[in-house]
């Protein structure tokens, strides 16, 4: 969230990253591992009540206190003395963060998300994807600890960056701008060399800036990391790009229209091979 998301009245909670609380302005520390994890948790839901039995399960896990509900009730006055007695709602059913959903960062990513869904093909697509992954720090729910958000909130919002980015990447490289996609694209992959959808856009990226070497390296690479974790081969599409790389064939997107020969690179058969000492390596830039 950093500056730019404490700014301004209200309360402003980032869960995109390191957890970050401020009101009004003023950062707010919260020293309590179980207190940041609460306010974690209601920040997912902001305006709305949390229940009882799945704030104890977020917080807890399969270790709940003799009681839970005592428990929750002693940290909402803590979490109230630390932000401020009109932001934690107590009903009987569980409590609320009474925060605009929109204050909360990965709340408002996926409101953007879904704005960009809506302009999906028109020019105001990649802004709003830009707009939304701009609001990520880090890996979600940093500093925080609890089962229920490591293991299904993190990877949900996880997933929905990496859409974000693979279809950022598409538009920047059927606009002719693949160089801007790369290092991302680059970064990523490192981090999720299973995915191969997002090894699929680097190396289509690569291949589109010139630099089909750097492309086969980082397939070899990507081969071996599947091969050791999953037992196969990549996928079809993966093993038809590095193909086509081989054979000095342009790659293109799925679906994408092929992009005419005169605006490809050109290359000759034959030209790159395989560097195998490099399969494990982060390929050279």
């Amino acid at each position: 969230m950093g500056a730019r998301g404490r700014s301004g009245p209200g309360l402003k909670v980032g869960v995109l990253g390191m957890l970050e609380v401020a009101v009004d302005g003023r950062p707010v520390p919260l020293t309590t591992g179980r207190l940041r994890t609460l306010l974690a948790v209601l920040a997912m839901s902001a305006s709305e009540t949390v229940s009882m039995e799945r704030l104890a399960e977020a917080v807890w896990s399969d270790e709940l206190p003799r009681n839970s509900r005592r428990s929750l009730q002693i940290y909402a006055a803590r979490l109230r003395d630390a932000l401020g007695r009109d932001w934690i709602g107590t009903r009987q059913e569980g409590l609320t963060l009474r925060a605009d959903p929109g204050d909360v960062d990965a709340l408002r990513f996926e409101r953007i998300l879904g704005r960009a869904s809506g302009e999906r093909g028109s020019p105001a697509e990649r802004p709003l994807l830009q707009e939304a992954m701009a609001l990520w720090r880090g890996r979600p729910f940093e500093g925080v600890t609890s089962r229920w958000l490591a293991e299904i909130q993190a990877p949900r919002l996880t997933e929905r960056y990496l859409t974000a980015l693979e279809r950022r990447a598409e538009l920047d490289i059927l606009a002719g701008h693949a160089v801007d996609a790369v290092a991302e694209l680059a970064e990523q992959v490192t981090r999720h060399p299973l995915r191969e959808s997002l090894c699929l856009r680097l190396l289509v990226a690569l291949d589109r800036c010139g630099r089909q070497a750097e492309a086969l390296r980082w397939y070899g690479r990507i081969r071996a990391v599947i091969t050791r974790e999953l037992g196969v081969e990549p996928n079809r599409e993966l093993r038809q790009a590095h193909a086509d790389l081989l054979a000095a064939r342009p790659l293109d997107l799925p679906g994408a229209a092929p992009v005419p020969a005169r605006e490809r690179w050109g290359h000759r058969p034959g030209q790159y091979g395989l560097n195998t000492s490099n399969l494990f390596g982060r390929p050279s830039r």
